[in-house]
């Protein structure tokens, strides 16, 4: 850094600010500063400043081992995000999200200084460990428990669901069964009452809940089921996936979509649209999770007070080719 101030000509501190992004320096002085970075091929040294300031340029996240699309999402749209603003991310991924694991990994990343941490956490496992990384650690969960007093971003599932349904019985299907997420998903959670809500406001039968576990063969199983059943003529899927193994499913039993049966899915996977039919599905803004779990952080960081410590950015349902009004 000392070799960047004297080819800039300019001191040690106006460095610093230029490099972290402060606002009160002269466009002119930024700009000679820049120039004076690429000419030496400056990297800054976020080990250094961590002895420094006690605090590094390092977010560290906690996250489930997992290739499942939302929380993959979600940790590649917090990760640019990050950046965007100057931060490294340093990703503990545990097998299960139980509390040994993620504590160790809590632990890890304390050891690491960073910054503050992220846990991507969907499920009731993780929530014990989590309550009990003290208070003076910045901290914050996505799609934790929503009864937690701890900063959370959330999607609101329940509504994505809500509309899902409610779409399905304004096509006229007289009733909506539910392929769910696996038990102890906060997520599968949301949905499964979205979904009962939109049935007991409409005065329609609510069947019983088919449990999967967010894989496609999964949905596959629960649509053999429900191939059989002729009242069956609209389903929603709590997840993209496991909407492919129900169309599978009750395409092998002659019922296609969406002439016998009606399909909507959730999380617009990218292979959605490419469905046969292409799948009406609820998509997840995971770039305004990332955004907004990223400002409640740095709030933490900083100390601040933030006026929303649960932020919940709401769904969108897509509306495609696999609803459609039932025959007679």
């Amino acid at each position: 850094m000392t070799d960047v101030a004297r080819l800039a000509g300019v001191s040690h501190q106006t460095v610093s600010r230029v490099l972290n992004g402060h606002a009160n320096v002269r466009e002119q002085t930024r700009l000679r500063v820049l120039a004076a970075v690429q000419e030496l091929g400056y990297r800054p040294n976020r080990a250094a400043r961590a002895l420094a300031t006690g605090r590094s340029q390092l977010i560290g996240v906690v996250a489930q081992n997992s290739t499942l699309y939302g929380p993959a999402s979600l940790l590649a749209a917090f990760e640019i995000a990050a950046s965007q603003q100057g931060f490294a991310v340093s990703v503990h991924r545990v097998r299960e999200l139980e509390e040994r694991s993620i504590t160790a990994a809590v632990e890890r990343h304390r050891d690491d200084r960073v910054a503050g941490i992220v846990a991507i956490a969907p499920t009731a496992s993780a929530q014990e460990a989590l309550a009990r990384v003290p208070d003076e650690v910045p901290l914050i969960s996505i799609d934790g428990d929503p009864a937690r007093s701890a900063p959370t971003v959330f999607v609101d599932q329940e509504q994505g669901a809500y509309e899902a349904t409610r779409h399905l019985l304004e096509a006229g299907h007289d009733t909506v069964w539910h392929v769910s997420g696996p038990p102890g998903w906060f997520d599968a959670a949301g949905r499964v009452r979205g979904w009962r809500r939109a049935l007991t406001e409409a005065g329609a039968e609510i069947p019983p809940v088919s449990a999967g576990d967010w894989s496609a063969a999964s949905g596959y199983r629960a649509g053999q089921m429900l191939a059989r059943m002729p009242e069956v003529t609209a389903v929603f899927a709590a997840n993209d996936h496991q909407a492919l193994g129900v169309l599978r499913a009750m395409a092998e039993r002659g019922r296609a979509a969406p002439d016998e049966v009606s399909i909507v899915g959730f999380d617009d996977v990218p292979e959605a649209p490419f469905y046969t039919p292409p799948l009406t599905t609820v998509r997840q803004d995971f770039d305004a999770v990332a955004v907004a779990a990223l400002d409640l952080l740095l709030h933490r960081i900083a100390g601040g007070a933030k006026p929303a410590d649960h932020p919940v950015i709401l769904p969108e349902l897509v509306r495609r080719d696999s609803v459609r009004a039932p025959r007679g």
